[in-house]
């Protein structure tokens, strides 16, 4: 897909033609960076003023525990961004990891250039700053479902509140998840022999139907 179609699409240009976000784009001084599969975007501690968008590939946040145990927090696919809440606070160091699942390209935009008004005194900026608040909105809204997924104590009912709410954002009960077996187990905060085994119970249950990481959910399905 053509990255300005990408781009057109994303929450942060939202009412923006294509010439428009060409300018703005040079307005900014955007800047494209390719990234290999499984390489550091952000680390813990780095300092963000840019704000990532991700054009190709996709990007998963993650945070370590103690132990070293890897937890993912959210997945970042093709056109969604990441890193604003950071990136709109002065001097932020980042709390998250965050590292490409595969290669990607990434647009970064430094805040403090939408924030502030330009020689050239472009209109955009007002609207650019409306768009991001409402991104940092609906990001707080997203991690609030995360916490509801991790929430129960059964992995049954954690799996079942993760695959509902796919169910539910995609519009349809045969679906594909962002995620291998290891990334759900991590997403979900549970152990991956564990979990495979519970999917296993509710596949012989009928409650779901899978094969890798593309799912029917049976349960909800059925009762239409």
């Amino acid at each position: 897909m053509d990255k300005y179609a990408i781009l057109a699409a994303n929450s942060l240009f939202k009412g923006l033609t294509k010439p428009e976000i060409e300018s703005i784009l040079q307005c900014l001084k955007a800047r494209h960076v390719i990234y290999e599969k499984e390489e550091d975007v952000y680390r813990i501690g780095d300092e963000i003023k840019a704000i990532g968008i991700v054009l190709s590939g996709s990007v998963h946040i993650t945070k370590n525990d103690i132990l070293g145990n890897v937890h993912i927090i959210q997945n970042i696919e093709a056109g969604e961004l990441f890193a604003e809440a950071y990136a709109c606070q002065q001097s932020s160091y980042s709390l998250v990891n965050v590292t490409t699942v595969q290669k990607s390209e990434i647009l970064f935009i430094e805040v403090n250039k939408i924030m502030t008004v330009c020689s050239a005194g472009c209109c955009f900026h007002q609207s650019l700053v409306k768009n991001l608040l409402y991104i940092i909105a609906e990001k707080n809204i997203s991690l609030v479902k995360k916490i509801e997924h991790i929430t129960p104590k059964s992995i049954r009912e954690r799996v079942l509140s993760y695959l509902s709410s796919e169910a539910q954002r995609q519009g349809k009960y045969t679906f594909e998840i962002p995620f291998n077996r290891q990334q759900l187990a991590d997403y979900l905060m549970v152990e991956r022999s564990a979990l495979s085994n519970e999917l296993s119970k509710m596949q012989k249950a009928g409650l779901i139907k899978y094969n890798k990481n593309n799912f029917i959910l049976k349960i909800i399905s059925s009762t239409d």
